[in-house]
This record gives structure tokens, C-alpha cells and sequence, in this order.
């Protein structure tokens, strides 16, 4: 599929039509006719259907924010499984605006200009399109560990990532369901480790709203993190090395969050098990894990 734009839409390819169980049409109408074409009349829902069944959508001119929102799912809002999908990939030769790839999981995105920060869950990779640069799901890449090179300063060595360019991202690692370790040398953008079910995320530096929110498993540790820590968790662990703002644990259903200050939750006592998860994870002493306390449902 070939698509040109006099100037740049928002939320192409997004498999979420922006949300679209939150504003019923009020924002983005996926049958609509995408404004801005040149010569064609594509609808937003043409965009994704041709990804979904592996064909590429070729893009000419720039882009706006939110390219490839969660890229490769099969929503199950939509009628899908949940489950991640292969898909074909967005090659645009122009620029892109901000949260690229958020919450993506699959496929790739191949981009001839720049692109805005923070980007979405992405990782530039070793193109093998000459004169475009190519960007992969970080989900993706840690659920199926392939040949492919990770660009420098970013390292991947067998199950482990480290992230260390310094670009702010959101939703990294959103979706990971794999024993797959991920270390940011840095901060993170919002929804970090959002509906993670397996593997370890470590974010040295702080991470912005809705960290951990939607966790059903693995573990995330962060910093100071915004409002909205470990919203709706159901399952996991998420370790607050620092501060959080207000309304840690809203609407909580499970998992346990672990932090030093005051949060909305219930407050339960460290045990055995707990002392030594925190003491690995975080390589402290059992003094210092001490100052941790414990919340969950």
C-alpha cells in the first residue's frame, strides 16, 4: 500500500485508532477517510488491515505522533486474541513526531528522516533498507532473539538488553511475556512495563506516569516514578527505589509494589521471602532492604 501526505496525520497504522474504547469515535473514526492524501482515499482501518496481513504501507512525506501505536496486536477489543501478530512494516520517507512505536510488539518501521523523542517501545536496529533507519518492537526483539544487530551503544547478549542512548522512551517492554532481562542506562518515559506478564526490567534512573501499570507478572524496578505507579496491577512486583507521587496502587487487583514512602494500598510486613527478593534484585543489604515497605491487596 502507497500513501502520500500534503501534511502529517497522527495515529497512522495504530492498531488502537487511538484509543478507541475510550472516546467511541469522538477523537478517530477508523472507517473514516485519513485527511491530508494526495491521490488516494485510504481509511485508517485499511492502514492496519493491510498490515495485518503482512503487507507493507509505504508512507511519503512526514508523519505525526503516535506511528505504529501498538504495532502487531491482535486487540481483543477489536475481536482478537490478545495474542501478538506478525505484520507487515511501515516504511515512511519523511519525518516522524513523537511515540513512534508505543506499546509495539511486532513488525517493523523503517523512517528516512528524523524522529521525535520520546519514542514509543523501539529499538534502532541495523537497516537492511538502504538510506532508511530501522526501528523494532523491544518486545519483540527480546520474545524472538535473532541474528539482527542492535545498533551501538545498545547491547543485546543472549536474554539481555541494555539500553544505553540515553532517548527517552515510553512503554518499554509493554507486553513482554519471556524470561528476558532489560537494563536502562537512564531515565524512561510513561507506562513503563505496562501488561509485562514475564521477564526483569531495571530502569537506573527515573520513570515517568502509569509506571508498572496493568503488570500481570515479571519484575520492573525504577527510580522516582510520577503519579499513577502500579495503576491496576494484577500480578508482578514493582520496586520504587526513590519517590512516587500520588495514587500509587490505584484500583490494585494484585501483584505487590515495593517503595520507601506512603502509597494508597494496603501495608503488609516484609517476610523472609520478601527480604531476599528485594536484597537480589536490588543488590543491598538487609539493612537497607529494611527501609522498603510493602503494599498489595
Amino acid at each position: 500500500m502507497n500513501i502520500e501526505f500534503t501534511s502529517p496525520v497522527d495515529c497512522l497504522c495504530d492498531f488502537t485508532f487511538d484509543f478507541y474504547w475510550q472516546h467511541m469515535g469522538k477523537r478517530l473514526v477508523p472507517s473514516e477517510k485519513i485527511p491530508g492524501q494526495k491521490g488516494t482515499s485510504y481509511t485508517y482501518e485499511e492502514l492496519v488491515s493491510s498490515l495485518k496481513k503482512g503487507e507493507d504501507v509505504c508512507i511519503k512525506g512526514n508523519v505525526g505522533k503516535r506511528l505504529g501505536s501498538s504495532l502487531g496486536i491482535d486487540l481483543v477489543f477489536f475481536g482478537g486474541t490478545g495474542k501478538p501478530l506478525k505484520t507487515g512494516s511501515i516504511i515512511v520517507d519523511g519525518d516522524v513526531d513523537t511515540r513512534m512505536g508505543i506499546s509495539m510488539v511486532s513488525g517493523s518501521i523503517y523512517v528516512r528522516g528524523q524522529v521525535q523523542q520520546p519514542l514509543g517501545n523501539i529499538i534502532e536496529m541495523a537497516s537492511d533498507r538502504s538510506g532508511y533507519r530501522k526501528y523494532c518492537s523491544i518486545t519483540g526483539l527480546m520474545h524472538n532473539i535473532s541474528d539482527e544487530t542492535v545498533l551501538s551503544p545498545n547491547v543485546i547478549t543472549k536474554e539481555t538488553l541494555c539500553i544505553n542512548d540515553g532517548i527517552i522512551r515510553d512503554t518499554i517492554a509493554a507486553r513482554l511475556d519471556s524470561d528476558a532481562s532489560i537494563t536502562v542506562d537512564g531515565n524512561a518515559g510513561m507506562s513503563t512495563g505496562i501488561l509485562m506478564k514475564r521477564g526483569t526490567v531495571n530502569v537506573d534512573g527515573d520513570a515517568g506516569m502509569n509506571t508498572g501499570v496493568l503488570m500481570k507478572g515479571g519484575v520492573l524496578t525504577v527510580c522516582d516514578t510520577e503519579e499513577f505507579a502500579g495503576a491496576y496491577m494484577k500480578g508482578g512486583n514493582l520496586v520504587i527505589r526513590g519517590k512516587a507521587k500520588g495514587y500509587v496502587g490505584a484500583n490494585m487487583k494484585g501483584g505487590a509494589i515495593y517503595l520507601k514512602g506512603k502509597a494508597m494500598p494496603a501495608q503488609f510486613p516484609l517476610d523472609e521471602n520478601d527480604l531476599k527478593f528485594l536484597a537480589k534484585i536490588l543488590r543491598i543489604s538487609q539493612t537497607q532492604v529494611m527501609m522498603f515497605k510493602k503494599y498489595s491487596i
